[in-house]
């Protein structure tokens, strides 16, 4: 009796055990089901990085919470969701400054006092993104971009000086995510936030633990075009150096080009490099002045790469720099530009830089505007390239749109940097203001109507050459600690300078300032449609039910009613057994 109850046990044994698996299977295949909507985004993260110990921007980089939308009810919890905030949508809701209120949250003191969220996803429009081309279009577009331009420079200015201990992301809008949104929207208006219980959408990103970018590299790159020297001259040459800072600073890295700022600088000073290398081609047109062209790293901070390439120099060339021009934001401006300079206005030095630019800039009918600021050694905060000449006792001036020096870590390649807002033709006026009075100094042609660089001559200005320069910066993110020794851009900067100039190296220096930044800068958004608890409760309930009746049916079909009513029989006692 027990060897034949033996085989009938592990014969219905086994049929549990195969109804289980086929449970878990199902269960598999539900979340299968469920989860197999996903859409995948490339998003870019908010900067993190320390100045002085202190910490700044997006401490986190992993993500798994529910979405929300701005619409979500007062008092929700937030702290286990990711608000999705297209930029668009600031233009409605917050009139200047982020200062009107929504359902009872105000974003920016959202952000200022730290408030618990578990993410933020701000969705940029597609007319920032790197891969759309075209210059500003038409009137009406224009003003909607410069609407959005105002408002990222004040979100990003928010951003970037605030401690967040949660991820924060950008994402540009497609119809995908606009889509998502929408249905988002319509579930938080109607009351039905995403939970775990209700369901909706979940976003994820699976990110490390953000690592410390150890001992970042600045690199400066350093161009020669030697002037004409006699015979029997043993005497130095003068100097006229040529600098533009090429690295950006943003909230998001993986986004900052920083077209205007400061692309357009590296421009003018790539065309004027071309320009004069025309010029000494030919010995009879070469100059008796060297021209030191420098591309240098670190301007967002306090121009670090800057001193570091002047502390390189010799004295004997160091004390040969008659001046230098230093170019910065120069490709948005209509009809005027600014000199800034640190020595007296009085300086001879200064009085002929200012004359000269002057008189072109009458040809080409705009206007060069004078502006003094004297530097504090003590301090250490550098406003202008320029200024690290001057603390090196180098007459200097920088030429900049801007009339006012930007803020320490602003201006300097923000998200809405990019193409849309430069015009080229300003570049080129910037171009042919510099190069022409720079001609004029070195061949002794001031104060004269004397036009070196005519549009109609081989030593015009090329306009497709500074398009297609302005182009590869504008799509090449180029925050300085993010770069490596042989990053393609920096190669590639040095080839093209190298085409118009000699001696052309390289100057790797390691970032030893007051700042330390922090990887990844980008990732991918995972975003699921998931059920609720309460449907997936249902559904198991529902399942649970069939397999039940269907284990029932098998076993009477093959075993009998008495196997099946055995199953769930109390079984005998110890005695009743011996007995």
């Amino acid at each position: 009796m027990l060897l034949h109850t033996k085989p009938r046990a592990r014969h219905l044994l086994d049929s549990v055990c195969s109804v289980i698996a086929l449970v878990f299977l199902l269960m598999a295949c539900v979340e299968l089901r469920l989860c197999d909507a996903a859409t995948v985004v490339d998003v870019y993260r908010l900067i993190q990085y320390d100045m002085s110990g202190a910490q700044f921007g997006s401490r986190l980089a992993a993500l798994n919470h529910h979405a929300a939308s701005m619409h979500f009810g007062q008092g929700t919890d937030l702290s286990r969701t990711v608000l999705i905030i297209p930029v668009r949508q600031l233009n409605l809701t917050f009139v200047k400054d982020f200062t009107n209120l929504i359902n009872g949250y105000h974003v920016a003191e959202c952000i200022a006092q730290r408030q618990p969220l578990g993410g933020l996803l701000f969705l940029l429009p597609q007319v920032l993104n790197l891969e759309t081309k075209g210059g500003i279009g038409s009137n009406q577009l224009a003003r909607e971009k410069e609407l959005v331009k105002t408002l990222l420079v004040d979100l990003e200015r928010l951003l970037i000086h605030a401690d967040l201990p949660y991820p924060v992301y950008f994402a540009f809008e497609n119809d995908d995510i606009n889509s998502v949104l929408a249905s988002i929207k319509k579930n938080d208006v109607t009351g039905q936030p995403a939970t775990a219980t209700t369901g909706g959408y979940k976003l994820v990103v699976s990110a490390s633990t953000p690592k410390k970018i150890a001992s970042p590299i600045m690199t400066n790159i350093q161009g020669w075009l030697p002037g004409l020297k006699t015979d029997g001259d043993s005497n130095q040459l003068p100097t006229i150096a040529i600098v533009a800072s090429y690295d950006t600073f943003g909230a998001a890295p993986a986004l900052s080009v920083g077209t205007d700022s400061n692309g357009s600088g590296v421009v003018a000073l790539l065309e004027i490099a071309r320009l004069f290398s025309v010029l000494y081609s030919n010995p009879k047109t070469r100059g008796r002045y060297n021209i030191l062209f420098g591309l240098t790293s670190g301007g967002p901070y306090n121009y670090n790469g800057t001193q570091k390439w002047l502390q390189s120099f010799d004295q004997r060339l160091r004390e040969s720099i008659d001046y230098a021009i230093c170019l910065n934001s120069v490709g948005s401006w209509d009809n005027e530009l600014y000199m800034h300079v640190s020595k007296p206005p009085e300086n001879a030095y200064v009085k002929q830089i200012f004359e000269g630019l002057s008189d072109v800039a009458k040809s080409l009918g705009v206007e060069v505007g004078l502006k003094h600021k004297k530097i504090n050694i003590s301090n250490s905060r550098v406003a202008w390239e320029h200024e690290q000449f001057s603390r090196m006792r180098v007459t200097a001036a920088t030429i900049s749109e801007l009339s006012v020096a930007p803020e320490l870590l602003e201006s300097t390649g923000s998200i809405s940097d990019s193409r849309h807002f430069v015009d080229e033709t300003a570049i080129i006026k910037s171009v042919k203001l510099v190069a022409e009075s720079t001609a004029r100094h070195i061949y002794g042609h001031q104060g004269k109507n004397i036009e070196i660089f005519a549009e109609d001559s081989s030593l015009a200005v090329n306009p497709s050459y500074v398009r297609s320069l302005l182009d590869l910066l504008s799509r090449t993110p180029r925050v300085a600690p993010f770069l490596s020794k042989n990053d393609p851009f920096v190669l590639a900067l040095k080839k093209e300078l190298a085409d118009h100039t000699d001696e052309v190296y390289l100057q790797h220096e390691v970032h030893d300032g007051i700042f330390t930044f922090y990887e990844p800068t980008r990732a991918q958004l995972n975003i699921y449609q998931v059920a609720s608890v309460t449907f997936d409760l249902l559904l198991l309930l529902v399942l649970g039910s069939y397999l039940i009746v269907l284990f029932s049916f098998l076993v009477i079909t093959t075993r009998g009613l008495d196997d099946l009513i055995s199953l769930f029989r109390r079984p005998p006692s110890r005695k009743v057994k011996t007995a």
